[in-house]
């Protein structure tokens, strides 16, 4: 007897309940998928991915088709199985796909998706019966601070986000949509439009996909506060005049909640958006309203406290979504700093628990079950602010905010995706991070290590069947001596003319030295705040030497094992930004010397030489840049390397 080969596969998130059976399913090709009138899958979409999945991989040509039968492989809903779940069969005779309705029959066929991409026609008999630890699972992209992505991008990132399972997705917008009559906020900024939004929502309503409308209402209004038009109803309009600052961007610019005004104007963008969205939920976002009661609204604050007077704005915007039949999201950090007031605002708040650290410990997530809130915990892919992600940073985060949530039984799970100082980050650089949120969403009581996760991702996403090259690219994130920020910080730190941009002093952690002594230097220099910021990132820009080679290798292993596994494009993207890495490793070394922080032979650095090789770089990086963006704001990210580029010669 001839003994059956091992068919090695695996599927992301892992499922709950897989039985092994004896023999082996041989489907052919050419066969038929099948949906049953129940799947509601108007479009057939779920069955055409499995056509189009099994052309790529074997060249078979399926059809697809409706009606009762069973065929090669089948579709189906049952009402006896539990809410969100799905049972996938495959037998001697074909495989069938139970869903507990459209979601669940749209989840199998994921799974059997990514069987067929490793294994092809030839599958094990087995059953799989499968649920998700959390019911809502959701994406969220910022498409404000500098990069608008393409629609053909988005859909391509909705695909994904099906294909692992996802099923909510939201859009960061503060002045990157086309409100009416608000020319002067989005000009230039090539926003979204209402046309955009429909043709989105319906993309994601087909692949089981909820979009919900996001949209600042509070805080973050910085583009906003700045214009002519509206500048007037902020706590610190003097300030709309002050040269436009990747940092200050992320930390002003909160509406005078004291004007009626501000709740007209918050109140009109919610109205503009909510009738483009089928879903019946809204987040009002909220958060971070630094300036609350420190400018115009001072009186105020001393009267009634910081704490109540943001819970009554909420509250008044909360009860306008009400009216208008949505349930309302908010991001919790205020909330959490000032807890007296969580009891006082509408109960049918979903509060998004947003926690990036690592090693985030549950005390944000128990003070919200303790008060009895409904919450979504949200880590981060740990993106922003770099060009190579922070992998062991996004694992760490999301697994224990996963299991946190589980603990303390939230109603689900937003993995966020930042784009501070100017959406640096290449978004298809956060796919390890998104994957990682689409396992622990699902089965965070899956007993996976971070070197399994990686291993799958480079099989399941990349094709590489080394599993190797997530793991290079995990190694070149650690790999930074002078990141992205830093530069920024080192430019803006100059105030324009000459002096020193004290609020940058005030905000970044890498002038806390400097910041110290400014009791006793008296008033800030621009060039004692700098030499002061090198001398604290010294021992890390030094590093950049070594870690320079590292990054030579990985990148190596990197191209080579996408070559291989046929996806040059994403070793484009990968490649790029290790090279950009490389590049401001050795743009903090000849800083270092420029400001006498370590001898000129010491950096070893031909400073103009290094201005060409920034500038040569940058025109590779726009390429790239618009392969999923539109222009939006790439000119900024432009502009900081040029800068970048004439300090070096200026040395």
């Amino acid at each position: 007897m001839v003994q059956e080969p091992t068919l090695e596969w695996h599927v992301i998130p892992e499922p709950t309940n897989v039985e092994p059976l004896v023999g082996t399913c041989s489907l052919p090709l050419s066969g038929t998928v099948v949906e049953q009138r129940g799947a509601d899958d108007a479009e057939a979409v779920f069955a055409r991915q499995l056509v189009d999945d099994i052309k790529r991989v074997c060249g078979g040509r399926w059809q697809v088709a409706s009606g009762e039968v069973q065929r090669e492989v089948t579709l189906r809903t049952s009402p006896s199985l539990d809410d969100w779940s799905y049972v996938l069969e495959v037998s001697p005779d074909g495989v069938v796909i139970t869903g507990s309705g459209f979601e669940g029959v749209r989840d199998g066929v994921q799974t059997l998706r990514q069987i067929i991409r490793q294994i092809g026609l030839t599958i094990p008999c087995m059953v799989i019966r499968d649920r998700p630890a959390f019911s809502t699972r959701g994406y969220y992209l910022d498409v404000t601070r500098g990069r608008v992505p393409s629609m053909a991008w988005l859909k391509s990132w909705v695909d994904r986000l099906c294909f692992y399972k996802y099923n909510q997705f939201q859009l960061y917008i503060e002045h990157t949509f086309q409100f009416n009559g608000l020319s002067e906020v989005w000009r230039g900024a090539d926003p979204l439009t209402s046309s955009d939004i429909l043709e989105l929502d319906s993309y994601c309503a087909a692949r089981g996909i909820e979009l919900v409308p996001s949209v600042s209402t509070f805080g973050h209004h910085y583009t906003a506060l700045r214009t002519r038009q509206l500048r007037d109803l902020g706590e610190f309009p003097e300030d709309a005049d002050r040269p436009f600052s990747l940092i200050e961007r992320m930390t002003h610019h909160t509406l005078n909640i004291t004007d009626e005004r501000s709740y007209e104007f918050s109140t009109s963008l919610i109205d503009e958006l909510m009738p483009l969205f089928r879903s019946r939920k809204f987040n009002i976002c909220a958060d971070e309203t630094f300036d609350l009661g420190k400018g115009r609204s001072k009186q105020e604050s001393a009267k009634r406290g910081v704490g109540a007077m943001y819970a009554d704005f909420v509250e008044r915007l909360c009860r306008h979504v009400d009216d208008r039949g949505h349930d309302v999201m908010v991001w919790a950090d205020v909330a959490l700093e000032h807890p007296e007031i969580i009891d006082t605002l509408p109960k049918n708040i979903t509060w998004l628990n947003w926690q990036y650290e690592p090693n985030v410990d549950d005390g944000t997530t128990a003070a919200l079950a303790d008060a009895g809130a409904t919450q979504m915990v949200c880590p981060a892919v740990w993106c922003w602010n770099a060009l190579i992600p922070r992998i062991d940073d996004a694992w760490n985060n999301i697994t224990r905010m996963a299991r946190h949530g589980r603990a303390h039984d939230v109603s689900g799970m937003l993995v966020t995706d930042w784009g501070d100082f100017g959406h640096v980050n290449d978004p298809r650089m956060s796919v390890p991070g998104m994957i990682f949120g689409a396992q622990q969403s699902w089965n965070p009581d899956a007993e996976l290590s971070e070197v399994d996760m990686l291993s799958r991702i480079s099989t399941i996403e990349y094709g590489d069947h080394t599993g190797s090259v997530v793991g290079a690219l995990r190694g070149a994130s650690a790999k930074g001596g002078f990141s992205w920020s830093d530069l920024v910080t080192y430019l803006e730190l100059d105030d324009g003319r000459g002096g020193c941009n004290t609020e940058i002093v005030r905000v970044m952690g890498c002038l806390e030295a400097y910041r110290n002594d400014l009791p006793q230097s008296g008033q800030a220099r621009l060039a004692d705040a700098r030499v002061s910021m090198l001398r604290t990132l010294r021992d890390s820009i030094l590093a950049g030497r070594e870690l320079n080679g590292k990054l030579d290798d990985a990148a190596k292993d990197i191209t080579q094992l996408l070559r291989v596994a046929g996806d040059p494009s994403s070793a484009a993207v990968w490649s790029l930004a290790i090279d950009g890495q490389r590049l401001l490793n050795r743009v903090g070394l000849a800083l270092l010397a420029a400001h006498g922080v370590v001898r000129q032979d010491e950096a070893g650095i031909d400073a103009a030489k290094l201005a060409d090789e920034l500038e040569c770089w940058t025109e590779q990086y726009s390429r790239l840049w618009h392969e999923v963006s539109r222009q939006s704001e790439l000119a900024r990210i432009q502009h900081v390397v040029w800068r970048a580029a004439d300090v070096l010669r200026s040395i």
